[in-house]
């Protein structure tokens, strides 16, 4: 199959899936909420009012809505897959940076960004006594 047959066929069934989840599924309710939390330190308190009080939400923990939504996010993939044999074709595949393999400019730009760097944890032992005197 030509890629220009496989992009039209696969644009308005994807666009038709999005669709479906986004308002049908309820899902952008759940991001415009996620967005408002994010955003939560830039908020505007109205004047006179009594400040309210936010309940505090472990955000590890996803809302019923949000499971549902990624599950039909899963089975979209899946029904995609199976119907184009495109199947695990990125997977063990690590993302490039906006200019390749390695940052142009900065002062890592020399260094691989997977390098974990150097292990400090131990210099407190090193300075020993010392350390406590310059407080």
């Amino acid at each position: 199959m030509i890629k220009s047959e496989l992009k039209q066929v696969l644009k308005p069934l994807i666009k038709e899936c999005i669709k479906e989840v986004i308002f049908e599924e309820g899902a952008l309710s759940g991001i415009i909420t996620e967005v408002a939390k994010g955003l939560g330190a830039v908020s505007v308190a109205p004047l006179n009012s009594q400040p309210v009080k936010t309940k505090k939400e472990n955000p590890r923990v996803k809302s019923e809505g949000a499971k549902q939504a990624q599950q039909h996010l899963n089975e979209v993939k899946k029904s995609l897959q199976e119907a184009t044999g495109l199947h695990g074709v990125f997977e063990g595949t690590t993302p490039m940076t906006s200019t390749g393999t390695k940052p142009t400019h900065g002062a890592l730009r020399d260094r691989d960004p997977n390098d974990p760097g150097v292990d400090i944890s131990g210099i407190m032992q090193i300075a020993g006594g010392a350390w406590n005197q310059l407080k």
